[in-house]
Order: C-alpha cells, then structure tokens, then sequence
C-alpha cells in the first residue's frame, strides 16, 4: 500500500505536490519522493522518512517545472530498508520514463526473468516498481513509431502492460516531453481518481491520486475514479485522453481500504469510506445481539482511530452509551514492527492510555477495526482490566484474517495470523477477552456493495481466501513467507511501517 499523485499545470507544481502527499501521509510512512518535469528534464528528490522530513526548503527549491508526481511508500516487496528502492523509478530509454506505482505484482519474479532473457533489460532492485517500470518502457518502445508519441501508441502499450503483468496496480508515469499517463490494474483492486481545476494562472490543471481527499484538499474537484483496466493521458497542454487497455475488466476493489486503509473523508469507486465503516457497524451490531444480550453490555468503547463510526454505529443500534475511554498519544511512532515483544508491548503502551473513569466496574465492549496477529488486542484488553473493568468483550469491524494478502498490503505470514488455523474460542483465550464477536464476511461485503450496486464484488482475499487474479497457489505463499523471514530487522532509527494493522495514526 502506497500513496501516488501526479499532476500537469502551468504554474509550478513542487509544493502542490508535497501538500498531496502530506494528505496521503498514512498511505506510507517509509519512504517519500517527488520528481518534477521542466521540458524534457526530470528534477527528483526521495529519502526514507515522512513527507516532512524527506523535502527541506532546499529539496523543495530544486524541484521546478509544471508536471511532476509524487509518492509515499509503504514496503510490501523487496527490501523495506533500501533507498534506492523508494520511489519515483527512472528508464532513460525510450524517452525517458518516470513511474511511481501503488500495489504489488503477482508474478513479477517471472517477469523479471523474462526481461533479462527477451526484453535485454537488466533489473538492479528487488522492487517489483522497477520491473513494471522496465515492461511499460519495453512496450512503449514496441509500439512507437515516431516522434512525438501519439495517445494510440501509448495506449498500446498499456494494453501490452496488461497482458503481461499480474497482481494490483495503480500506476502514474511521465513520459519525458510528452506527457502524464496514469492506469489502473484490471480489477481496479488499488484506487485511483482523477480531476481537473484552475490553477493559480487561471488555467486547467489536471491531477491524478490514490485518494480524493488529496484532490479536495488541494482545491481540485474530483471528476471520478479511474476504471478497471482503463489508461489517462494528459498531454502538456493538459488534454485528456482516455482509453479502456484491458480485454475483459472487472471492478473489484479492496475491502480493505474500506476497513482501515483509507481516510475516512475520501471516496473511493463511488463508496464513501465513512458510510462503509457505519454500514460495517450495523451488521456487527446484529452479530453482537446474536452472540449476546446487549444488556450485558454497559459501554461501548472503540480503540482509536478508524473503528469509531463502526463503534458509534453499533452503540446507536444495540441502544448503549458510546464512550472515548483511550487516548492515544499521536507523538509515538507505529507499533508495527519491533524488535521484539517486550519492546512492542511497551510501546503500546506508550501509544495508548486508559481512561479509568469509563472502564471502572463496568461491562465494556471494545470496538477495533481489525484483529491480525492478536498482540495489540491482548495487551488492550489487559489495560481494559487494569483500568478497573469488570468484563471485557471485543468486537471486530472485520472478519477474521486468515489469509495472506498478495495484492499491496504487507501482512505476516500465515503463522503469524492469529485466526489461521485456531477456533474462535482459542483466539478469545489467547487475547484474554470475555467474548469476541468477529464481523460476518458476507454481510460486510453485501452492506458496502449496496454503496456502490455497479460493482462487481471485492479483492477480500485476507478474509475468504479468493484471489482474483487467479494466479496465486500454496507455493506462491511459501515463496513470499520465505521472503519475508529472510529480510533483515531494522536496527536503529524509526519503527518499520509493515502492516500490522493495529489502530492507526493521524487521524484516519
């Protein structure tokens, strides 16, 4: 899971970009690049970090030009501690290509290989970016047959892209001197929107991101979301082209971004991600009445940030009192990844405090977004209990994760799930909980498609073990498992941004 935006203006585009990638912060906290166009030159900058600490005035001064994108990663393939790996990628040939990519390639140690063998094309990284980068570049060049670039040539080639690659991909490039193209993998699995505006110069400008909070918070209006399998031209004169690359496109975007990936304020593929988090709280209110008479039931307390509108909605329904009984301290890092146990607890801790007054002698029910390796949950509850609790009930707004998901969110192994393989009532006893109540998988997906009917279903993978694109088997997870072990702990500096999915930061 990544945040990209790209933009074409008149005027210059440095600081627009940076003010969207700050908007898309929580879509990546690891790494941050931007790059600028000015003429047929490309201008980047890119470091490991958040937006604010990656760009200084100076960084920032060394940007010009009126076309250029941006990114902020979050590492689901290759090394998370490499540089080199964060993005904007470069091709110098043809044309010169600039490319930044949300998502994860299914089958990119095949294309790797091929790119060596046929295309002659030599690949330096583990990222799966650089070998999407290098297909795009391949099929640009197969289809070109003059200069400048016409908008069929270059929707030629994003047909060949498609051909070729599997997995999710929402991608944004520059093609020196001709323009911006952005396209979407042809299950529309990662989002992506498109819209227009007038710039300072009262002329069009035309901008490209992962969520359509980047676009209003930067003043542009949101036109629509990119289609499955669909390509976006923009020349430098801001024209639109447009054109559907893939031969047989189906809409299944990611459950996920529903649950906790994205700002609640953003809509994606015409579902607003706030009523999809209400709507998720309805059908684990009537899991909850199901499991338990909510006159057991005397607070209902979310663990902060994203299960809120879930958690407020189930208090309306089962008739209880919502209560804030956790602050959290914004000024900690992530809990994701650390280097150990004992050092993760304590960082719960120091992310999260109790308020005694809304737990003591009471019943409560917590609410989180999600339960994936079962640690966070475990210690919450122990703070629930030590804060004076009487009985403590947890309620899942998702599913239980029991699957890997392949598609651009980096989730443990299957080991380290914890609803993999264990009862329900053995992972109630592991996170010490008095009951848990785990959202229905069919019930989330038929409330946030009645959102958004044209859909075709949702990539939900990590809950019902249904891959869309078909190409994924066990050896597939063996690879990935042994991938993931082999990579290195970091030793000093931030916490990793692996996804953990705990509660999350900055207000999502």
């Amino acid at each position: 899971m990544c945040g990209i935006v790209g933009v074409i203006s008149k005027q210059p585009v440095n600081q627009l970009i940076y003010d969207a990638l700050l908007l898309l912060q929580h879509r990546g906290q690891d790494a941050a690049g931007i790059v600028t166009m000015q003429g047929t030159k490309c201008f980047m900058h890119k470091a490991r970090g958040m937006v604010r600490d990656v760009f200084r005035t100076r960084n920032m001064r060394a940007l010009p030009g009126t076309v250029g994108l941006g990114q902020v990663r979050y590492p689901t393939a290759g090394n998370a501690y490499s540089e080199e790996e964060a993005q904007p990628f470069y091709v110098n040939a043809p044309f010169g290509i600039v490319l930044v990519h949300n998502g994860n390639l299914t089958n990119a140690p095949a294309l790797k290989q091929q790119l060596f063998d046929i295309d002659r094309r030599h690949i330096n990284t583990e990222s799966d970016t650089e070998v999407l980068i290098n297909v795009l570049a391949h099929e640009l060049e197969l289809a070109a047959r003059d200069l400048p670039l016409s908008p069929d040539e270059i929707f030629r080639a994003v047909a060949g892209v498609h051909r070729r690659i599997k997995g999710s991909y929402a991608v944004i490039a520059l093609i020196a001197g001709h323009g911006l193209l952005a396209f979407r993998d042809p299950f529309g699995i990662r989002p992506l929107c498109l819209s227009a505006g007038i710039g300072a110069d009262g002329e069009r400008e035309v901008m490209v991101a992962s969520e359509t909070v980047a676009l209003e918070g930067t003043g542009h209006r949101v036109l629509r979301d990119v289609a499955p399998g669909e390509a976006v031209f923009i020349d430098l004169d801001g024209r639109v082209h447009t054109r559907q690359c893939a031969e047989m496109p189906q809409h299944w975007p990611c459950m996920f971004e529903y649950v906790y990936l994205a700002r609640p304020d953003s809509v994606m593929d015409g579902i607003s991600v706030y009523q999809a988090r209400l709507a998720m709280g309805e059908t684990l209110a009537q899991r909850v009445i199901s499991t338990m008479p909510p006159s057991q039931i005397d607070v209902v307390i979310p663990i902060p940030e994203s299960s809120r509108p879930s958690a407020m909605q189930l208090a309306q329904k089962i008739g209880k009192p919502y209560r804030e009984g956790f602050v959290k301290n914004r000024y900690v890092g992530r809990t994701f990844i650390m280097p150990g146990q004992s050092v993760r607890k304590k960082s719960v801790r120091q992310k999260l405090n109790a308020i005694g007054l809304e737990f003591k002698g009471r019943n409560v029910l917590l609410v989180d977004d999600s339960i994936v390796r079962g640690n966070t949950s475990r210690e919450i509850v122990q703070m629930a209990r030590e804060a004076g609790a009487n009985k403590v009930y947890m309620a899942s707004a998702a599913p239980p994760v029991r699957f890997p998901n392949v598609y651009g969110i980096d989730m443990p192994t299957r080991e380290e799930l914890i609803a993999h393989g264990r009862t329900l009532e053995e992972i109630r006893e592991y996170i010490g909980a008095d009951a848990l109540i785990y959202q229905d998988v069919d019930a989330m997906k038929r409330v946030v498609k009645a959102l958004n009917p044209k859909i075709d279903g949702f990539e939900a993978s990590c809950f019902d073990g249904h891959y869309v694109t078909g190409d994924i088997s066990a050896a597939d997870f063996g690879a990935m498992e042994a991938q993931r072990r082999a990579q290195p702990e970091e030793e000093e500096g931030p916490a990793r941004t692996r996804l953990a999915l705990q509660s999350e930061e900055d207000g999502r």
